[in-house]
This record gives structure tokens, sequence and C-alpha cells, in this order.
């Protein structure tokens, strides 16, 4: 039986960045696309798929993405979907903006949950690529509700013993011009997001 478990969320449409010329929508389905494969790649890690903010439609595309039996939900947060995820000793809510991150970073994650109350990569621009919750929840976590976009120096100041949030490996986010030079084309995988940044 698996005990630990990846949660892709997959943030709405609006408001979401795209490079110019491609369509948010579309870009946006590559990326959780890619950064799916990259899970589901993983040894010994169940994924399941949160759409946070999506309506029946969303979910149905996002759904489309996955293989066959990958569970698919809404959710309203990390937590919540950390909650949906079922039952596990930890889990890690993955962005969905990382088509290129190496699978090692996720395992970095669960093994530093085994102590650490929260565990997370870092991003380039200050935000988070992923967050690792020990469960059950500790309570300064739940109050903390941590988002992809929670500055590590927050949740820093709310810890409430030094070793209770645990810091893996940087990674990126694509977010913005700048974020696309980081893509290596020498990499295997990102195959979506790299047609759709060829035009195919």
């Amino acid at each position: 039986m698996i005990d630990r478990r990846v949660v892709v969320l997959v943030v709405p449409a609006a408001g979401t960045w795209a490079p110019p010329g491609r369509e948010p929508e579309a870009w946006r389905l590559a990326l959780a696309e890619d950064t799916y494969e990259v899970l589901a790649a993983l040894d010994l890690v169940e994924v399941a798929v949160a759409v946070v903010g999506g309506d029946a439609a969303g979910l149905a595309k996002v759904a489309g993405l996955t293989w066959p039996g990958t569970p698919v939900f809404a959710a309203e947060s990390v937590l919540d979907a950390v909650e949906k995820a079922g039952p596990t000793a930890a889990t890690v809510a993955v962005s969905h903006d990382v088509p290129d991150l190496p699978g090692l970073l996720i395992g970095k994650l669960f093994r530093a949950l085994s102590s650490a109350d929260l565990a997370v990569t870092p991003a380039e621009d200050g935000s988070l690529c992923a967050i690792g919750v020990r469960r059950p929840v500790a309570p300064w976590v739940a109050a903390a509700d941590p988002t992809f976009d929670t500055p590590l120096g927050t949740l820093e100041h709310l810890k409430p013993r030094r070793h209770a949030v645990a810091l893996g490996p940087g990674w990126h986010r694509l977010r913005s011009g700048a974020d696309l030079a980081r893509l290596d084309p020498g990499l295997e995988g990102w195959d979506a997001t790299r047609a759709l940044l060829r035009g195919k």
C-alpha cells in the first residue's frame, strides 16, 4: 500500500500568464500535462490532480490529460487538495507550472517530512514550486494555509520550532518570459510545453 501521494494543483485559466502569441488555456493545460507526466513517472508514489477554482468543463479538460484511474477533483486550496488526496503519511502538492521539474526533488521533500511539518521546494522568483505536508496537518500549518505564492520568510516566521520547515533544492516556475530561458532544450520531457512554444 502506498502511503504518500503527490497532488498537482492546476490554476484557473483566468489570470494565468502565457507567452506572447500563445492562448492562456492551451498554455495552462500544456504545463499541467508535462508536470503530471513528471510525477506519474515517479516510483512508489500515487498521483492525483486537483483543479483549483475549476468548473465541470475545466475538470474534464484536465482529466483528459491523465492516465486512466488518476483521481481528478476540485479543490479550494493547497491544504484542501491535500485533505482530499486521502489519508497518507505525507502529501506533496506541486504547482502545475513546473513541467521540467526533476522528480528527485519530490523525493527529497518526502524524506524531509519524516521529521518536518512542512517541506518546500522554493522557486527562483520567491514563490514555491512544491509544498510537502506531513499528516496529520500540524495546527500551525493549518493556520498558515500556505499557497504556492506564500513567501518562504512567512513560513519561517510562523514555524513553532527550528526544524518545522525543511527546505529542499530550488527550481523555477514558468510565469514570465524570463522563466522560459531556464528551460533546457537538451533535457528530455516537457513535450507539450515544447510543442506549444514551437507553435505546433
